[in-house]
């Protein structure tokens, strides 16, 4: 299982990734530091845009700003199943001799492809504090049972706060913090023969801390944040003979590091990792009258994505990312398409 972490969530992608938890400077702090030099005409300006198109992954809004994205994402999983008929060989007497042979084997092809649809509003508390709120809507296929699903996923909100004002040439940071409801569809209290899931299944609450750093025309960034993740009660959950009772899922470790690089004034490249620790997690079901007890081992999984901002308009710009897995828990192929929404009354705020 991939997890996000904003979240999760982790979720801290430059000009990709809605910034819940990635790195923020005060806009109108950055442009001091990018001032035109007299051999870099056009770079320090792109430079500026690249800032706009991450949105706000390096500026809090000032206070009183508002700004609405919305966000497009895209996973698949996929994988090979392979289905074993298993004869046990016999001996002349019709006793099992210790042996077995394989009467038929079977190769199919399983995928998982998930659509996200997310709005993410931004309002500025203070000039060095920002309220964030994101509301997504979920769509899943799953080709081996043939199931599908769509509803809302789990809403979340974030606050950052940049406890000091950017100073050229040094290192920048931003403090984060998130709430994740459960208000998808449970996997842990679907029909899991019947329906999928459009949530994680329970309450999180994250925290952490990311920092950057300006070097003309780059920009450095990286992210570390740790999530505590409530247990569940009482679900009774029919999985096979059993009921699952209560779910104690493991807490969790992200991070992420990369650059962005601005072309030009109306081209900008990104990259970066993300990565997450997921510690066991903890199942207690119900069987004839007992009571029992499983584990799930701790996982790991890491993503490298790309990301290419461009202007299509002279106030918007649009940035679209294609990532891949790095580990066997993780997506295969990621997309996403990042816009600002500029309505009358929530537009997004234009840092002067």
């Amino acid at each position: 299982m991939f997890i996000r972490t904003t979240l999760l969530s982790l979720p801290i992608l430059l000009a990709v990734i809605p910034a819940a938890y990635a790195d923020e400077q005060d806009l109108s702090k950055a442009r001091d530091a990018l001032q035109k030099q007299d051999n870099d005409a056009d770079t320090e300006k792109a430079l500026e845009q690249v800032f706009e198109a991450a949105e706000k992954n390096y500026s809090l809004l000032r206070k009183g700003g508002k700004s609405l994205n919305y966000n497009f994402d895209y996973s698949y999983y996929g994988d090979q199943r392979i289905d074993l008929i298993i004869q046990p060989t016999l001996d002349s007497e019709g006793v099992p001799s210790g042996s077995s042979t394989i009467l038929n084997a079977d190769v199919a092809p399983v995928a998982s492809h998930t659509f996200t649809n997310a709005f993410t509003f931004d309002y500025g508390i203070l000039n060095n504090l920002t309220i964030s709120g994101r509301l997504p809507f979920v769509a899943k296929y799953d080709t081996e049972e043939d199931l599908t699903a769509y509803g809302l996923g789990d809403i979340s909100g974030s606050l950052r706060w940049q406890p000091f004002e950017y100073v050229p040439g040094k290192v920048s940071q931003t403090y984060f913090g998130s709430l994740k409801l459960k208000t998808g569809d449970s996997p842990y209290e679907i029909d899991i023969d019947r329906n999928l899931s459009t949530g994680s299944g329970y309450y999180s609450l994250s925290g952490g801390i990311s920092a950057s750093k300006v070097m003309d025309p780059v920009v450095l960034f990286g992210s570390v944040s740790y999530s505590y993740n409530f247990s569940e009660e009482n679900l009774n959950q029919r999985r096979g003979g059993t009921i699952l009772d209560e779910v104690h899922p493991g807490h969790s470790l992200s991070f992420s590091m990369g650059f962005a690089y601005s072309l030009s004034y109306d081209v900008s490249l990104s990259a970066s990792f993300q990565g997450s620790y997921n510690d066991e997690t903890r199942f207690v079901t119900l069987a004839g009258g007992e009571t029992r007890e499983s584990v799930a081992g701790s996982q790991m999984s890491g993503i490298m994505n790309f990301a290419l901002g461009v202007r299509v308009s002279p106030k918007t710009i649009a940035n679209v990312n294609v990532g891949f897995g790095l580990t066997e828990l993780s997506p295969d192929i990621i997309l996403g398409l990042s816009l600002p929404i500029d309505i009358e009354g929530v537009k997004p705020a234009s840092g002067n």
